[in-house]
């Protein structure tokens, strides 16, 4: 049976997608102490940070069918218990190429915390409204960690060296554990068809691998993937993409996949052209993001609300428009040369506003639109997908941007176009209420 629900219990679960997210972007502002300490190649160092992020988009489908067919609970806590055993495993790295493997490992136990806390919310709050209110707070808790991980990143590499990165993670892991001891879920009835979660673990990590180095090698190995796993899911009675829920979640996948691209892709390349000819300091840039970031501590709580008494649609279409607004704002300002202004800080609000207003209502419509016992598989493949967003929106406007004022803009425009578009798709749609 299903434990009772209670604060405490969603604290723990959202502390863990807290700790995952951490990691993502902990790293980056180490990689000089780092590179002092154990050496190695340009490419070494892009596989440390890489290595998780390429690792945990592969496992997060997968990882949403394991916690369908085991139990969401028991899942959760196998992940959270493995990322602190295996971050001190990163803290001990003796070389480069032991932490690559080591942060590789972190990004499969990662999708396991992701996977197992948002299955876990959707089979402990079964009524939508409060289901709609637990999303606002496990978005608003993990959403503070998009901007604490560089500051966290800094602060522990700048006073004890890039191995202090790994070390707030199993204090984190096991506070999540002791907060959210009480959940428990039973396990599914469903099958898992290992064949086919391999072929779609290979298409993601090579997809992933693909966009991140820019390289045909990769892609080529993806597309061959592809059609092999295309294969397998016309043959499998236990697909790793049900056709019931791409029809039903369709829409909120593409969604998905297109914020995280808007999103991902405006902060790599507005942090470049910030920093870029000496235009403001690290802490300067930081604080330039705070109207971005800040929104998303406060505004997925409400928007949680709003869902509850609307449904998703309505806040999801809001945050698009807002979304589309801020890149066209910020895009014009930067095209402009007007540095930090308030121009700037408008425009990053806008866009802060609006993607605090998507996130939660997105992952809360796709969960609802799941089919009875593929919350985890819903919750998987959403994230999948925003990953993968994120990681083509990083390489796709970073390179048309090129580090110009003029090329940010167009960048940003473009951005801002395929949201429009994701809108229209949206209104479009019959959203799961």
């Amino acid at each position: 049976m299903l434990t009772r629900t209670s604060p405490r219990t969603l604290v723990g679960l959202s502390l863990a997608y807290f700790l995952v997210l951490l990691d993502t972007t902990v790293l980056t502002v180490a990689l000089p102490d780092l590179r002092t300490s154990l050496g190695g190649s340009f490419e070494g160092q892009q596989w440390a940070v890489n290595g998780y992020t390429v690792a945990f988009a592969a496992s997060l489908l997968t990882s949403g069918a394991v916690a369908d067919r085991y139990g969401a609970a028991r899942v959760f806590r196998v992940g959270v218990a493995g990322f602190g055993v295996v971050s001190l495993l990163c803290a001990a790295a003796p070389n480069l190429w032991s932490l690559v493997v080591f942060r590789a490992l972190l990004g499969v136990t990662g999708a396991l915390c992701l996977s197992g806390s948002l299955a876990l919310i959707a089979q402990l709050y079964t009524e939508p409204a409060a289901r709609a209110r637990a999303m606002g707070v496990w978005a608003a808790v993990s959403g503070t960690a998009l901007s604490a991980g560089p500051l966290a990143g800094g602060l522990l590499a700048g006073l004890y060296g890039w191995r202090a990165v790994f070390l707030i993670n199993p204090v984190l892991a096991a506070v999540s554990m002791v907060v959210a001891r009480g959940a428990t879920s039973p396990p599914g009835r469903g099958r898992i068809d290992w064949p086919v979660q391999i072929a779609a673990c290979a298409f993601l990590a090579l997809l992933a691998d693909a966009i991140t180095q820019v390289a045909v090698l990769p892609l080529a190995g993806a597309l061959v993937v592809l059609a092999v796993l295309v294969w397998l899911e016309r043959r499998s009675d236990a697909p790793a993409l049900p056709g019931n829920l791409l029809h039903a979640a369709g829409w909120g996948l593409t969604t998905g996949a297109v914020v995280n691209f808007a999103f991902s892709g405006a902060l790599f390349v507005i942090t470049l052209l910030l920093q870029g000819a000496g235009r403001l300091s690290p802490l300067a840039a930081g604080l330039a993001f705070l109207p971005l970031t800040v929104p998303m501590t406060f505004n997925a709580l409400l928007t949680g609300r709003v869902v509850a008494r609307y449904g998703p649609r309505p806040p999801i279409v809001a945050g698009l428009i807002l979304l589309v607004a801020g890149l066209v704002v910020t895009g014009f300002t930067l095209r402009a040369d007007a540095g930090a202004g308030v121009s700037l800080f408008v425009g990053m609000a806008l866009m802060g506003f609006g993607l605090s207003c998507c996130f939660p209502a997105l992952a809360a419509g796709v969960v609802a639109a799941a089919p009875p016992g593929l919350a985890g598989t819903a919750g998987g493949l959403l994230n999948a997908v925003r990953q993968v967003g994120a990681t083509l929106g990083v390489a796709v406007m970073g390179l048309v941007a090129g580090g110009s004022g003029s090329g940010t803009f167009t960048a940003l425009l473009i951005a801002a176009v395929l949201v429009a578009l994701a809108g229209l798709t949206v209104r479009s749609a019959r959203a799961a209420r």
